[in-house]
Order: C-alpha cells, then structure tokens, then sequence
C-alpha cells in the first residue's frame, strides 16, 4: 500500500467511523427515536437527557471512540509505507477531521448528525493532548460557572486551538496542519450550535443541573 493509499483509506475510515450514530441507536435500543425529544440532536448530552446517564454515558465514550479509532488507525497505516512523520501526521489529522465531519453529517440519517464535541475530543486523544486538555478546562469552567452546556461546548471549542498555539510557542515549533484543525473544527463548533447561540442571546437556552426536561 502507498502513502497516498494509506490516507485516503485513513479518511474513509474516519468518515465511516465517524458516521456511525450511537445516540441515535441507543434510542431506538428504548423504542424511541431520539431526534424527536429533547433538543433533538444525536449526540452524547441530549442521549444523557432523553435516556439518562446509563445509556448517555456510554454513547459519550463510544462517540469519543470513534473519533480516537481511526486517527490510531491512521498512524499505523500510513506508518507502515514508510512516511516522514510530518505526513503520518497530516494523515491522522485528516482522519480525524473526517470522524468528525462523519458525525455532524451521517449519511446513515440523510446527512443530519450530531455537533461534534464529544467525536473531536476522541480525535485530539490521538492528535494533541495539549488540545483535549484546554478543552475540557474550559468546558468544565463554562459549565459549572453558567450551567450551559452549549456555552460550555462553544468554549471548549475556542479552548482547543488556543492551548495547541500555546503549546506551539512554548515550544517554538508551529504545526499549522494541527492548529488549522483546531480552528477548523472551531468554527463547525460554532456553526452546528447557532441555534443554541440564538437561545442563549434571547435567554431560553435550557440550562444544565435541573429537573426541568427543556424543548427546543
């Protein structure tokens, strides 16, 4: 196998990873499709809403997975024909970006999916620790300060590419194909969440830690 075979595989892989939609089979596990409660997304924290932590939880790690799996995949794939690290590394970041792009956007359910969060912070397991770990900081910071869990994904989202450029000038050696990944997935962030950003501006974006089931 070539390089170049080995990463298009590697992207392939990602996206059919990516695109398997565990919320989504978790609830009809329970006789329910998920997309018609709760906020109606496919992922982790609506799975936790609608089907409680037992089965939330699980689907959060097993998006996390998919997004780990393939940019694992990508580095022995691509390490095998012999590629200079800075192409393994291109390879899995673009295997990543495409479980990520998988899960916002499964063909599995007419290219609707999930937005991303728990999937990229799979992919950054494999790509930048440094990424994952400013992250979930500001996730956790943003959460418990204001109890939004869409605020807090929007922060974790402006988290990861700022602790990879911190990590990068303490370092003294800029990745610009990591660091675009970041910013990249930053944005889809922010896109897949307008409509929480709509709410949170007009004040009834649902918050967390309550009894409360929300519409949206």
């Amino acid at each position: 196998m070539t390089t170049a075979t080995a990463i298009l595989a590697s992207i392939a892989c990602g996206y059919l990873c990516g695109s398997v939609p565990f919320g989504y089979l978790a609830g009809k596990l329970k006789g329910i499709d998920i997309r018609q409660h709760g906020s109606g997304n496919i992922g982790a924290t609506n799975a936790i809403r609608v089907l409680g932590k037992g089965i939330g939880i699980p689907v959060f790690i097993l998006d996390m997975l998919k997004g780990w799996l393939p940019v694992w995949l990508a580095a022995g794939w691509i390490a095998q024909t012999g590629a200079e690290i800075e192409v393994i590394s291109i390879g899995k970041v673009l295997a990543g970006f495409a479980a990520v792009i998988g899960h916002m956007f499964t063909f599995w359910l007419s290219f609707k999916g999930g937005k991303g969060i728990a999937t990229t912070g799979g992919v950054l397991l494999g790509i930048s620790l440094a990424g994952m770990i400013g992250g979930w900081i500001a996730f956790l910071v943003f959460l418990f300060a204001f109890r939004y869990v869409s605020l807090a994904s929007l922060a974790a989202a402006v988290g990861v590419p700022t602790a990879m450029a911190i990590q990068m000038a303490r370092e003294g050696r800029w990745d610009y194909v990591l660091l675009g990944f970041g910013l990249v997935v930053m944005a889809l962030a922010f896109v897949r969440h307008r409509a929480n950003i709509q709410r949170l501006i007009a004040g009834t974006e649902s918050k967390a830690f309550t009894k409360k089931t929300p519409k949206s």
